[in-house]
């Protein structure tokens, strides 16, 4: 752009719209200050500085107008007709005639050869305005802009676009160079074809969807005028459901319910949201099993054949099931009515460590009684819609999982497994396990209510069998409605036939090997148990014969052994590396202070060790390894009692004066709680402060009193089958436990020396030499 000379003009202040070059307008002249200018204008050549007035201050650029014509408007006032010509910057005021500011001006002209960018942009803007007034209906107007070569002049146009707020315009007027008003300019453009785009987008979609909803509902009704001429009513939605009805065998409540819904949909319009609803709702009760039963298989030692079959050991919960099918077939042959109401179901729950085969026992029983099976995983579930159903209030409701299920097993008497029942979880959602007492209480669930189907549901056939594994986290009300079963683990010996008989077939066919590929010696799968697995379960043991067959498959596919392949105990740290377990009872109670104790944990019976030490310092007890309360005060119990029978045992009366007694339970990253622990501190404590070491061989569980009198406890299969694992040779029980140890297999107890104990004293006899120097010669 180019500046010339100054020049000095009256200036016409503008209010509500700025003038650019090359617009031509007609200004109506209402203020003193519009008036003066007119009149001065005739003494400047008929020349004007048309000024923007933005809150109250002028624009830093004006346009040069020429007056064209002047005249009055129809309704008297005064006008003028005015052409822009160019912009000039304003100076300072001066004197001048009239009442009219006047003020110096620099013109700013457009350069004579405008650059590359700036025709680019310019063309850029027509094409984009020209999309702009296509979608306005004005395509005319495009025409026109298509006229103007300038780019100075195509950005100018912007003025006559009325979407275009005072302040934006004025910011036009003031932009002095061509390529940057250009760019303004392009990006109001941009902005409004986007805006315009996006409302023709939704109004088509609208209009569209408007009309295909109408020409569906043509459709329709043709398609209904048609079957109906052609004497084809099979399309009759609510006939269709009527015969369903006819031929499920309902319940007379469910049948008037239903026969009530095809009523209202029958007199309801297609385009009704609720139409939608109804159907949902009668093709779920009639999907439903109505009548449809599984007969049972009534031979006793058959179904016993076949849970042997599948699981080895378990003996509880194959005569518990035995014991049901003799009931049927009692009540079959004597032709006793089907029982209903209270106590016609069975409710089993199977508690135990993870891994013992709660699941797959559960399909085992639906294969021995003949039935179809079911599972619902409800570990983590917070809803209790997930158990008794949503409102059909809802959008998106549907039934509870129970009613799913019974429609998935397509009879009303399939055996349905409640895995995880004890990781029931409750919020604001509701409570899913006090769901669930309805669902599991033979009393109730011959009318079991789900919210959505709204009709009684009887459940009393199912053989509901629950799976946990502790019965502490089942909530009290729940628990009081489930028989207890419990799977407290396997031994070594029933591992090593479980493995021969289930797992590593399956983990031989999963590697791809024939049956006859990999043998596995007794000895190897003896090693594998006691060295490289110490749980209650067998999973741990399943993963070490997958990783024995791959390694086989291995050495198959590569040719670097032919079949079969030979696994014996001596090849084991080949192929499995270092066995992780260590039995480390010896190593740990070589010192006075520590005693071996046995507990119950969520993966089963578990070995633990209570170290106790003492030091000089400030009189009291600390203790580690994340104890529980109960554990905590069991501490507390054993060192009050070993100070006030400290003559008793051998101390001398100031042995713990002034003197901190420490006692630690390793592993301190897990938790431990529970009454269990008293002896084994008890036994710590005596030991460090008479200095003999506790019996290597010996592992203790029970609570004590102030008294010193041995409380039982829970649990003692578990922990006497964990003691086995661990090569323990004697056990220390309470008591008053002497009747559980019918439960631990004969070849356990066979092994073992268990020693009973009313008191601390016959703990502490058990638990330690008469004198050190006796037990390190006789070791």
């Amino acid at each position: 752009m180019n500046e010339l000379g100054t020049a000095t003009l009256p200036v016409l202040p503008l209010s509500q719209g700025v003038v650019l070059p090359h617009m031509v307008v007609t200004l109506t002249l209402e203020s003193p200050e519009a008036l003066a200018a007119s009149d001065a204008a005739a003494s400047a050549q008929g020349r004007l500085l048309l000024v923007p007035r933005v809150d109250g201050r002028y624009a830093r650029v004006g346009t040069v107008a020429a007056v064209e014509q002047a005249g009055l408007l129809p309704d008297g006032h005064q006008a003028l007709l005015v052409r822009g010509l160019q912009r000039a910057t304003i100076g300072a005021g001066v004197p001048g005639e009239g009442s009219a500011l006047w003020v110096q001006v620099t013109p700013v002209a457009e350069d004579a050869a405008p650059s590359p960018r700036a025709e680019e942009l310019a063309r850029e803007y027509r094409a984009v305005m020209h999309a702009v007034l296509e979608l306005r209906g004005a395509a005319r107007f495009a025409e026109l802009l298509g006229g103007l070569s300038d780019p100075g002049a195509v950005a100018d146009s912007a003025g006559y676009w009325p979407d275009l707020d005072f302040a934006s315009k004025v910011r036009l007027l003031e932009t002095l160079d061509v390529e940057a008003r250009l760019e303004l300019a392009l990006s109001w453009a941009r902005e409004a074809l986007a805006d315009l785009q996006l409302r023709e987008r939704v109004r088509t979609q609208a209009t569209e969807g408007m009309e295909r909803s109408q020409r569906e509902y043509l459709l329709r009704q043709q398609l209904a005028a048609i079957r109906k001429e052609l004497g084809e009513d099979d399309g009759d939605v609510a006939a269709e459901y009527r015969r369903k009805l006819a031929d499920a065998d309902m319940p007379p409540a469910a049948r008037e319910a239903a026969e009530r819904e095809v009523d209202r949909l029958e007199r309801m319009s297609e385009q009704s949201p609720e139409h939608s609803w109804v159907r949902t709702w009668l093709d779920w009760i009639t999907e439903l099993p109505w009548g449809r039963r599984s007969e049972d298989r009534i031979d006793l030692a058959a179904a016993r054949a076949v849970l042997d079959d599948d699981h080895t050991g378990l003996d509880d919960v194959k005569q518990r099931v035995l014991e049901y099918l003799a009931v049927r077939k009692l009540r079959q042959e004597r032709g006793v009515e089907a029982a209903s109401g209270r106590g016609a179901g069975a409710i089993l729950a199977l508690v135990g460590p993870p891994g013992v085969g709660k699941t797959s026992l559960g399909e085992s029983v639906a294969r021995a009684l003949g039935r179809r099976f079911v599972r619902v995983a409800l570990g983590g579930v917070r809803d209790e819609a997930e158990i008794r159903g949503h409102r059909r209030t809802y959008v998106g409701a549907q039934p509870g999982r129970i009613v799913r299920a019974l429609r998935e097993a397509a009879t009303m008497n399939p055996v349905f497994v409640l895995d995880e029942v004890d990781k029931v979880a409750s919020d604001w959602r509701g409570d899913p396990a006090a769901a669930l007492l309805e669902v599991l209480d033979p009393a109730q669930n011959h009318t079991f209510r789900d919210h959505y189907l709204e009709v009684d549901l009887d459940l009393s056939e199912v053989l509901f069998i629950a799976t946990a594994n502790v019965v502490e986290t089942i909530p009290p009300a729940l628990l009081d409605r489930l028989e207890v079963i419990r799977l407290d683990g396997y031994t070594d010996d029933e591992k090593v036939t479980i493995a021969r008989a289930h797992l590593l077939p399956r983990q031989v066919e999963l590697a791809g090997l024939q049956p006859g590929e990999l043998a596995v010696t007794d000895a190897a799968l003896s090693a594998v148990v006691s060295g490289y697995t110490r749980e209650a379960g067998v999973r741990g043991l399943e993963r070490q014969l997958g990783k024995l067959a791959r390694k086989a498959a291995t050495r198959v596919a590569g040719g670097e052994a032919a079949a079969p392949v030979t696994v014996d105990a001596g090849a084991l740290r080949a192929l499995l590396g270092r066995p992780p377990e260590v039995r480390e009872a010896a190593e740990r109670t070589a010192v006075p202070g520590v005693a071996t104790g046995l507990a119950v944990t969520g993966a089963g019976g578990d070995v633990l060790f209570v170290e106790a030490t003492v030091m000089d310092g400030e009189p009291g007890l600390t203790l580690t390894g994340q104890l529980g309360g109960v554990m905590k005060e069991s501490a507390e119990i054993a060192l009050s009692y070993v100070r006030s029978h400290a003559a008793e045992l051998g101390l001398s009366p100031g042995a713990l004066e002034r003197r901190r007694v420490h006692l630690h339970v390793p592993a301190g990253a897990v938790p431990k709680d529970g009454p269990s622990a008293g002896v084994t501190m008890t036994a710590a404590l005596a030991s460090l402060l008479t200095g003999r070491p506790v019996r290597s061989s010996v592992g203790m569980t029970g609570e004590v009193t102030l008294q010193g009198r041995v409380l039982p406890v829970g649990g003692i299969k578990q922990k006497v089958l964990a003691a086995h694992r661990s090569d323990l040779r004697e056990v220390i029980l309470p008591a008053r436990n002497a009747d559980d140890l019918e439960d631990v297999p004969e070849a356990v107890r066979a092994e073992l020396t268990f020693h009973l104990a009313d008191d601390v004293r016959d703990v502490l006899a058990a638990a330690l030499p008469a004198d050190a120097e006796a037990e390190a010669a006789a070791a």
